[in-house]
């Protein structure tokens, strides 16, 4: 390839002569769509670049090609701060960057938990290269080398942000925000900054949440190129269906009675027995959703190899697990000796290398539509070969005390509405939206750490009024750091000036002070003095509200937030197929397809016989309950509202309908209100419609659990209500179900 020559790629005579002797080498034949694109404006160093393509399409050599090319026509090395979400990436990253730049002189230096200080100590030498570090790890030089930042950062060209749709719309990623922000401040000008992402629903969305937006915009060029070596798009898909036996459904003796919740279910057991004939001795991912989950899923297929005499070769993999263990999954999947299937949770998701995988397996429905992209690009990476999923889902047997979404075989729409989004490249759009307190108090005592205090309309000026938190106002921001005063983490001294507590320094000094994500935020599940076990509760919750457990209806008798343990008892039979707090938000564009699949009649290409008998039992239910033009329906002793929106709608309409003490739990397409007549309902929805918005103080008066994020806890409560509204209500998208079908 000799790009001097070749009219076709003006890009590659941009390269430095000796990257172009290195692609020459690695016998590249030509460049990706992306890189051909990405190289001129990227060396133009003009503007922000944001750049979209498939999984495996070259996107980190579209950046760092005319990156390295830039830093080597500059009269120093300069330096380029790579930021990844995850420490394996970053070493897979310094795995494929160590060659080309070797060659080059130019130093990479990967920076996290796991690196020695021997190696760092060469960066804080020589400040030069290439730095590939994580959010938590750039956090922590900013707190214990405030002062040095200017030094280290005089250099900087550019800064690049790999996976960027992991980042949009939560906690880390708006700490990826303020610190992006605060190298701009620190170094006294505006560094060009470069998102990479295979997965991004809405670019003008994504671009800026990368270059900012309003009076602080920054211009952002939008490269979105769909070439790749994935079977140029392709994608082969089979969806199954599994019905669960009715054997294996917990059974309680009466109403008042703890049901049984550790009998073994028949479905994973036949979903199991497949995976194991279709995918030994070959190299696959499976995704369950949960880590329990994949820990049951994992033992299975251990035990099937150990009875046929073979080794093994299943793998789990979640962040729960020790480094070293995940290492010897990863490390399977890359040896060419046998085959190696490795089950596991979102940990396997991002672009870390695995080597070759042929097939992805999903199991019941994903996160998102975004998830699944994620998920299903792992496989098909050889030139052109097609990617390659199979799913499914399960489905309980139809009896008398089946619940409608049951009957509706729910499960396998969601499925197959989340599949004809993907294969239609729709994916959910980025959340800007959001007031972020938890992650604004982290910077706010991280800016008292890297400069041992800052004054008050400093700290605004710099986090909110020039910052990513812009939609926080000067009195908000005041009664937030008063929150910090009040909890003694912080002090004013006579100038004004904020200062650390002894208890503040402590914290601020602790290792897990760095990352602004909460690890855990799961409530334990009690009944009497049996635990049930744990649940992730990410929706605000009340005394006498209902939730969805190992498939049984519970009332909660107490909430207990600082020992994360919610109190329940026995409510009724059945087994309603959806739970409370399940980790994500499904977005209302998932089922409005799904509506749109129940009316079509249509069979997707993808479907096996048991879907198929699937889909035409939920049709038939659609039809006999007339749901094109019924929203609200009686079920026995309960009322059914399916809204078909998304779950933060559903979520609003829960809380609206509290406020007129009627308990109401969410899940799936709708909400279910026990006890309550389709007339009665309808009557408070009614009322419900006629009057004003209540302020976000009376909606959520009474909700007891909205500590959802890492520093919630510090809030004052007026601030804890604002911020949960922001991020996980949606009165807008309710207040029109309600005017259009009340």
């Amino acid at each position: 390839m000799d790009g001097d020559e070749n009219p076709e790629s003006k890009s590659f005579a941009l390269l430095d002569e000796r990257i172009r002797r290195w692609i020459w080498r690695n016998e590249w034949t030509e460049l990706r769509e992306v890189q051909e694109r990405a190289i001129p404006l990227i060396i133009k160093q003009k503007s922000d670049v944001l750049l979209a393509s498939a999984t495996a399409s070259g996107k980190t050599e579209a950046a760092f090609l005319p990156i390295l090319t830039r830093q080597l026509g500059l009269p120093g090395m300069g330096l380029t701060i790579y930021i990844s979400p995850l420490s394996a990436l970053i070493n897979d990253q310094f795995g494929r960057l160590r060659d080309l730049c070797k060659n080059l002189m130019i130093p990479v230096h990967p920076w996290h938990g796991g690196i020695s200080a021997s190696v760092k100590k060469h960066f804080f030498e020589k400040p030069e290269g290439v730095i590939l570090i994580t959010p938590e790890s750039l956090e922590a030089l900013f707190c214990n080398h405030g002062f040095e930042i200017p030094r280290l950062f005089s250099g900087i060209q550019y800064i690049v942000v790999d996976e960027l749709h992991s980042f949009i719309g939560n906690e880390r990623g708006k700490q990826v925000q303020a610190l992006l922000h605060l190298i701009d401040l620190r170094t006294q000008k505006k560094v060009i900054r470069i998102g990479l992402s295979a997965t991004l629903g809405d670019m003008k969305l994504a671009a800026a949440f990368l270059s900012g937006f309003g009076v602080h915009k920054r211009h952002c060029e939008i490269v979105e190129a769909a070439g790749g070596v994935s079977g140029n798009g392709k994608i082969r898909i089979l969806l199954k269906g599994v019905c669960e036996s009715l054997s294996a459904i917990p059974k309680a003796a009466d109403d008042s009675a703890v049901p049984d919740t550790e009998t073994a279910f028949s479905a994973a057991h036949e979903i199991a027995e497949h995976l194991f004939q279709k995918l030994l001795n070959g190299n696959n991912l499976i995704f369950p959703n949960a880590r329990s989950k994949v820990e049951y899923y994992t033992h299975i297929l251990s035990g099937f190899c150990e009875e046929a005499g073979i080794a093994n070769q299943f793998y789990a993999h979640h962040g729960n697990l020790s480094k070293e263990i995940r290492g010897e999954a990863e490390d399977a999947l890359k040896s060419r000796e046998q085959g190696a299937t490795v089950i596991c949770t979102n940990t396997l998701e991002l672009g870390i290398d695995i080597g070759y995988v042929q097939t992805v397996v999903q199991i019941e429905s994903p996160p998102s539509v975004a998830s699944l992209r994620q998920r299903a690009g792992r496989s098909g990476r050889r030139p052109g070969e097609a990617q390659a999923l199979r799913a499914f889902t399960i489905e309980e047997p139809l009896n008398r005390e089946a619940h409608i979404f049951s009957r509706l075989r729910e499960s396998t729409f969601q499925m197959c509405a989340c599949i004809t989004l993907l294969l239609e490249g729709w994916c959910e759009a980025p959340r800007p939206a959001g007031l972020h307190l938890s992650t604004l108090t982290q910077q706010v005592l991280a800016l008292i750490a890297e400069r041992g205090g800052v004054f008050l309309d400093t700290a605004y000026d710099e986090l909110c009024e020039s910052g990513p938190f812009s939609a926080v106002s000067d009195d908000e921001f005041t009664e937030l750091v008063q929150g910090l005063v009040n909890r003694k983490l912080v002090e004013q001294d006579r100038n004004g000036l904020l200062l650390f507590t002894e208890k503040g320094e402590r914290m601020a000094g602790h290792f897990s002070f760095y990352a602004a994500f909460s690890s855990e935020n799961e409530y334990r599940i009690v009944s009497g003095e049996k635990t049930l076990g744990t649940l992730p509760v990410n929706s605000s919750l009340q005394v006498n509200d209902f939730i969805i457990f190992a498939g049984k209806s519970w009332r909660i008798k107490s909430i207990n937030n600082s020992s994360r343990t919610i109190e329940v008892t026995f409510y009724g039979k059945g087994r309603p197929p959806v739970f409370t707090g399940s980790g994500f938000c499904i977005d209302p564009a998932v089922r409005k397809r799904m509506r749109e699949l129940y009316e079509s009649g249509a069979t997707p290409p993808f479907a096996d016989e048991k879907i198929k008998e699937f889909l035409n039992e939920g049709r038939e239910q659609y039809a006999r309950h007339n749901l094109s033009e019924n929203s609200i329906i009686e079920q026995g002793r309960d009322t059914v509202i399916l809204t078909w929106l998304g779950d933060r709608a559903n979520h609003t309409l829960q809380l609206l309908l509290k406020r007129h003490d009627i308990t109401a739990y969410t899940g799936g397409l709708g909400l279910t209100v026990p006890g309550k007549s389709c007339g009665e309902l309808v009557e408070t929805l009614d009322r419900i419609k006629r009057e004003p918005r209540p302020s976000l103080q009376k909606a959520l008066a009474k909700s007891e659990n909205l500590r959802v994020e890492k520093w919630d806890w510090a809030l004052p409560r007026e601030l804890l209500i604002k911020n949960y509204a922001s991020l996980y209500l949606a009165f807008g998208e309710a207040e029109d179900w309600l005017n259009s079908n009340v």
